[in-house]
């Protein structure tokens, strides 16, 4: 048996590099998918604009759009950044010792630094789903699982049963928060960075939400 063991690892080590090339292809053929579908929107508007021309502009078939999204609503709204298992396995290994809203701002520092990265690709969404409002149920819905999700890890760091009140009250308004800061990030033109303005809403939850001082 030791004598094939060194083919075997060579086949092993082989795998390894082809999975890795193939999942860096996928990765971006998607981006690229992602890219042309928000473009051709924002240029055309959501009804002018076919699975067809998406591909074309990816230059790929439209069967391979069909590999990476179920419809064209879906290459517009879907973004790895918001996969929310490592949002709610970060929310669960955040130190005891921190509150549920700093947790999960915690949970949230790595999806933050993603979209950050794609700054301009996110505006551009953010912007396509403002001209297109019925895109929005579409994004929030694909967020359902991950905040029951995390509801129950709210739960389980409190000591408090699943229809307690303060573990959704916490989730949802720390999703709020959220959603409010990368409106503003995507608005602004000084390009400050997404994370100053999800600190910013969080510390405002935290001291309780207190009026801002008057402009005069």
């Amino acid at each position: 048996m030791c004598k094939f063991a060194p083919s075997l690892a060579r086949v092993t080590d082989t795998d390894h590099a082809g999975t890795g090339r193939r999942d860096r292809k996928k990765a971006q053929t998607r981006a690229a998918l992602t890219a042309a579908a928000l473009r051709l929107v924002a240029e055309r508007g959501l009804e002018h604009v076919t699975v067809e021309e998406i591909s074309e502009a990816a230059d790929v078939s439209s069967r391979t759009f069909f590999n990476y999204f179920t419809c064209k609503d879906e290459a517009l709204t879907d973004d790895p950044a918001l996969d929310g298992n490592p949002v709610v396995a970060r929310l669960a290994a955040a130190p005891a010792q921190v509150s549920a809203l700093q947790a999960v701002r915690v949970a949230l520092g790595e999806a933050i630094d993603t979209i950050q990265a794609d700054r301009e690709l996110w505006r551009l969404r953010l912007a396509v789903i403002a001209q297109n409002p019925a895109l929005l149920p579409r994004l929030v819905a694909g967020n359902s699982a991950t905040e029951q999700a995390m509801v129950a890890v709210i739960a389980s760091r409190l000591g408090v049963g699943l229809d307690h009140g303060h573990p959704p009250l916490v989730t949802a308004v720390a999703g709020a928060a959220f959603r409010t800061a990368m409106l503003r990030w995507a608005a602004d033109d000084d390009a400050r960075p997404l994370h100053d303005f999800v600190d910013e809403a969080f510390t405002a939850i935290a001291a309780g939400l207190p009026d801002p001082p008057s402009p005069s």
